[in-house]
């Protein structure tokens, strides 16, 4: 696929998420979900996250609440790391995920805390 929205997108995702998490999902794509790779990179990445409405560190701070609300550790994984390359301090992703512990239930908190300390140490080890 190639549309200026897809490559914008493309741009933005390898900048939050980094290349090396891009690449996995694109190269490994199948011709079952590469619809959805698509998808995501167009209108998630390129209609969304290009918009100058918020800062990207708002923007990671929303979908960490959000992705919390909705109990996906996995996609909370990605974007803890894409938080943090947006300048989000690891103090503020705590009150986020505090403050989404109250409003979406603490077991819901409680798993998106392992799930970003799990991230937090792996980019220790990293550094």
């Amino acid at each position: 696929m190639s549309s200026k929205k897809y490559e914008d997108g493309l741009k933005v995702r390898r900048e939050v998420l980094g290349d090396k998490y891009v690449d996995k999902a694109i190269n490994s794509a199948t011709d079952f979900n590469r619809p959805m790779q698509e998808l995501v990179t167009e209108y998630c990445w390129g209609t969304i996250w290009t918009r100058e409405g918020l800062p990207r560190k708002t923007r990671s701070l929303l979908n960490l609440a959000m992705l919390t609300a909705l109990n996906r550790p996995h996609e909370v994984t990605a974007h803890v790391r894409g938080a943090v390359n947006n300048g989000c301090t690891r103090d503020e992703i705590m009150e986020t995920f505090l403050q989404a512990a109250i409003y979406c239930g603490v077991p819901a908190g409680i798993d998106s805390f392992r799930t970003a300390k799990a991230v937090f140490d792996e980019m220790d080890q990293e550094a």
